[in-house]
């Protein structure tokens, strides 16, 4: 017997790693970007069945299939610390309004809603467009949790995201649900929900250790800058780190990401010493790829990360299709959500919530979806 899946629709879905971190648990009916570029991405991994370019200004919500979760990975420019954090009044980050107003239009609302966008989201105007987004939900009928979650709990980069999660009032949804915060709450999340009286704190299990470090991910084989050029970005190594560098043992291989900054006039290549990547980010907007000195067998050698390490840091699969542009796989994969991240939201958090409406899914097939998820 075939099993009935949640339905689940994806706004801004950017090149598929949401999709890639559902596709397991959910039937995927409806995805929209405007970025042809991330959709040629999309459709190569996911097909262009349900797929539908353009602007959302352009969408109507009555054109939508019903979904079970809708989510919504709304553009976060405008919140972005590295931006000039103009919020949601903004241009791009404003498209958030032009999601609610889609929703507003879709004949079936959906029983959970999950919004992902950067940390910022929760400062943005003195947490006024945090709040904003949330008696907005609210005022719809949601019941609605912040959470801040980091990738690198599943993948080794450093990625803090907000994740906001709201279900339909009429859930019963006290089982997965605690009765103050826990670590889905940290401070940013705290502070942004102090002034807010009716929040909700979700909860989930931790994720396991992850496996691999960054050294464990990267290809040691890939092309390397010439002598000349990697002993030109050496050379914006702060004193610290140097000092650090010079004490690696000879017979440790090691790799030590790093961004190009401009700090008191100066350009310097900022490392992690941590065997973990730093957040990737779009190379768009003045931001710099990131940067890898590698240590192998007593040498020092610099390049760029690559796209496929970059898809893997994102917790994509290795067969992954991507761009034969560097750039356009960099930023596809910049600017995307980590997949382990989606599937670990989906199964301890999303899809149960679905399982508490006695309308989406039989309640013959429940058990099976349940089994399916542990």
């Amino acid at each position: 017997m075939k099993l009935l899946l949640p339905t689940f629709v994806d706004f801004f879905a950017g090149s598929g790693l949401v999709t890639q971190g559902v596709k397991h648990a959910c039937a995927l009916v409806w995805a929209n970007d405007i970025c042809p570029r991330k959709a040629a991405i999309y459709t190569a991994n996911h097909g262009a069945r349900h797929f539908h370019p353009g602007s959302i200004e352009q969408v109507r919500g009555t054109e939508i299939p019903q979904g079970d979760i809708v989510w919504a990975s709304f553009p976060c420019q405008d919140l972005s610390l590295a931006g000039k954090m103009g919020g949601l009044a903004a241009s791009r980050s404003g498209l958030f309004w032009e999601w609610l107003r889609v929703l507003d239009e879709m004949p079936v609302k959906p029983a959970v809603i999950a919004l992902e966008n950067v940390v910022g989201l929760l400062s943005a105007n003195g947490g006024g467009d945090f709040r904003l987004l949330y008696h907005a939900l609210r005022e719809r009928s949601y019941k609605v949790g912040p959470m801040l979650l980091d990738a690198r709990h599943w993948v080794p980069q450093s990625r803090p995201r907000v994740f906001v999660v709201a279900a339909h009032d009429h859930l019963d949804t006290s089982a997965l649900e605690d009765h103050g915060p826990n670590w889905l709450h940290p401070d940013p999340v705290l502070k942004a929900i102090a002034p807010l009286d009716d929040i909700v704190f979700w909860a989930m299990p931790r994720p396991t250790k992850r496996p691999k470090t960054l050294t464990d991910l990267i290809d040691w084989d890939a092309p390397v800058f010439n002598e000349e050029r990697a002993a030109a970005l050496i050379s914006l190594t702060a004193a610290k780190h140097r000092e650090l560098l010079d004490k690696l043992p000879a017979d440790r291989r090691a790799a030590f990401p790093g961004y190009r900054r401009t700090r008191h006039g100066k350009q310097v290549l900022e490392l992690r010493f941590d065997d973990l990547s730093g957040c990737l980010r779009t190379a768009e907007g003045g931001s710099s790829c990131q940067f890898l000195l590698l240590h192998d067998a007593g040498e020092w050698k610099a390049r760029l990360i690559t796209p496929r390490e970059a898809a893997l840091l994102m917790g994509a699969p290795r067969s992954y299709k991507l761009s034969a542009n560097y750039n356009e796989s960099y930023n596809a994969m910049g600017d995307a959500v980590v997949v382990p991240v989606v599937k670990h939201l989906v199964d301890h958090l999303l899809v149960p919530l679905v399982l508490q409406d006695g309308i989406a899914i039989p309640t013959s097939k429940r058990a099976s979806l349940q089994r399916m998820l542990m």
